[in-house]
């Protein structure tokens, strides 16, 4: 039975990347693209560092689709990404192995399209007793619309709505936790917009450490 008062952990989760290809892509219209690409490579990244076990898929690859986001390639080299014909991911046999494989029961889902190739693995995960997680932040959907009704029906079979930075903090929990301390830093700073920002503003000017910059700042004195 899914346990939704607790937190999840590096330890008992696992990450679902889902037909993040050119042609999906394409036909997004629920949030900015090039937020969503960030986003889900931020977490990919983030999932890398704590060691989640991450599972990737990808739908009629070289007929229809295309080939999975080199951003996100790059960050898992040379992992395998189970193919499909399937829309719906959990009737596929690889894909059901490779998440058994994992040995977890917490479930992070990221997708495209929301309203179909997240929701439907979705209740499926559900319905074989998994906890249900979906970033909703690295989902698109093919309207605001379908988003939401996405969102909806998933939440009403039990699954959790979470966005990016919320998802990636549950894995660190506690500042107190140097062990990725300063990588988590390194990837926010960059990828995680305003919270980036503040971030490199008190490493640099509270803290006086220095700038993330390969050529820093110079500023010239006057007077």
């Amino acid at each position: 039975m899914p346990n939704y008062l607790k937190l999840y952990t590096p330890q008992d989760s696992a990450i679902v990347f889902i037909d993040h290809q050119p042609q999906m892509t394409f036909g997004v219209a629920s949030i900015d693209r090039a937020m969503l690409m960030n986003n889900v490579t931020l977490m990919a990244k983030v999932a890398k560092e704590f060691k989640v076990p991450a599972v990737l898929t990808a739908v009629e690859t070289e007929s229809f689709s295309g080939y999975v986001w080199p951003q996100l390639l790059d960050v898992f080299p040379g992992q395998t990404v189970i193919e499909r014909s399937s829309m719906n991911s959990w009737d596929d046999a690889g894909f059901r192995k490779a998440i058994e494989a994992t040995g977890r029961k917490n479930i992070l889902l990221t997708g495209l399209w929301t309203e179909v190739c997240v929701t439907w693995p979705a209740l499926s995960m559900l319905e074989a007793g998994y906890t249900v997680y979906v970033v909703e932040d690295c989902c698109g959907a093919t309207s605001a619309a379908a988003q939401d009704a996405a969102l909806s029906r998933m939440v009403q079979a039990g699954a959790i709505r979470l966005t990016t930075i919320a998802a990636l903090l549950e894995w660190q929990r506690d500042w107190a936790n140097r062990e990725h301390y300063d990588a988590l830093m390194s990837l926010l700073k960059p990828q995680a917009g305003a919270y980036g920002s503040g971030i490199e503003y008190a490493y640099t000017m509270v803290h006086k450490a220095p700038q993330s910059a390969k050529t820093p700042q110079k500023v010239a004195k006057t007077g």
